[in-house]
Formats: structure tokens, sequence, C-alpha cells
């Protein structure tokens, strides 16, 4: 009797391991400014899931800023550190996860995103982006530039093949309520 029940144990074990694991968790890219950090924060809450940054995660590991990582690794250096953090937040089942602008461009998180996780881009007009990031001093790749506009619009031309690439839906941020952002997401993660 005892290894029946240590035998029905164990399937129940693999049965909400396996159930855990099918839900997919929610990754939102987009560029710098496009919302993923407050709608990720409120979007986690909604869903009942933790929430997760992966620079602040980098800054937390590191000690240091990442204007500091920048200046001392160099932006390669950076998304090194970038790949590993995504690699180990997809470990944690059922999460959401804020990810940087530029999370995309190494092939090994986009081959990362498409297998493991739904991935929500958040779009948004450039003049969108330049009113939002108006007021940052923790975005080095604006900091370095004289022009945050043609910047802006520069990353997001290198960049939006990237993003349409690994999503799942689209959501253009644009002048929208946050309420509006989630319920739209909300939507799309629960067909």
């Amino acid at each position: 009797m005892w290894l029946k029940i240590r035998v029905n144990l164990s399937s129940f074990y693999f049965k909400v391991l396996f159930m855990a694991k099918s839900i997919k968790n929610v990754v939102l890219v987009g560029p710098m400014g496009s919302g993923k950090t407050s709608v990720g924060r409120r979007l986690a809450c909604v869903l009942k899931r933790d929430f997760f940054d992966t620079d602040f995660e980098i800054v937390t590991r590191t000690g240091v800023a990442i204007d500091y990582i920048f200046d001392i690794e160099g932006e390669s250096g950076f998304r090194q550190r970038e790949i590993q953090i995504l690699k180990d937040l997809c470990k944690i089942p059922n999460i959401v996860i804020a990810t940087g602008g530029g999370i995309v461009i190494k092939e090994t998180n986009r081959a990362l995103l498409k297998k493991e996780c739904f991935v929500v881009y958040l779009s948004s007009s450039v003049e969108q982006l330049v009113k939002r990031t108006a007021q940052s001093k923790a975005r080095p790749l604006l900091e370095q530039s004289d022009d945050r506009e043609k910047t802006l619009r520069d990353l997001l031309e290198a960049r939006e093949g990237f993003y349409q690439e690994v999503a799942d839906v689209v959501v253009d941020t644009t002048s929208k309520k946050l309420y509006a952002i989630i319920n739209e997401i909300k939507k799309a993660v629960n067909k």
C-alpha cells in the first residue's frame, strides 16, 4: 500500500510540474520607453504572477549600474550578462519578464524567447518614446547621443525586425492608458 501511495504522489508531482511548465512565461520586448517595466509590473499583478526585470536583475547581481557596466565592459559585455539573466529567468515557471530594449539583438536570446515564452512586443511611436525617455538618466545608449530622437529612430529601425520575429502578439502603446494595454495583453495570453 505504501508503494501505491508513493506512485500516486509521484504521478501527481509530475502532473503539477507538467502543468507549471506548460504555462509559458510572458515576456515583454520593445524599445526603451515603450512601457515594458510599467506594463510588466501591473500585468504580473493582474495575472497573479511574479515579475522580473532583466535590467534590474543585472544591477542586483553585479551591484553596479548599467551605465557603469557599459563604461567598463562595453555593450558586448552587457549583452553577455543579459543572455545569462534571460536563461536563468526562463527556468522560473509562470512569471512576467520585462526585458531591456536590446535583448533581441542576440540570436541566442531570440531563439530562447521563441521557444520558451509568450512574447509581447510593446511598440510605440518614436515621438512617444522621446517623451517617455526625456527625463531618464539611466539609458547609456541615449546618454551617449546628442540627438535622442535620431538615436531612438535608428535603434528602432535596427531592431524592429527582431521584435517582430519573436513576437506572439504586438501591442501598440502609443497614447494608450495602462489598463487598456493590460487588457489587450491579458486577452492574448488567455487565448
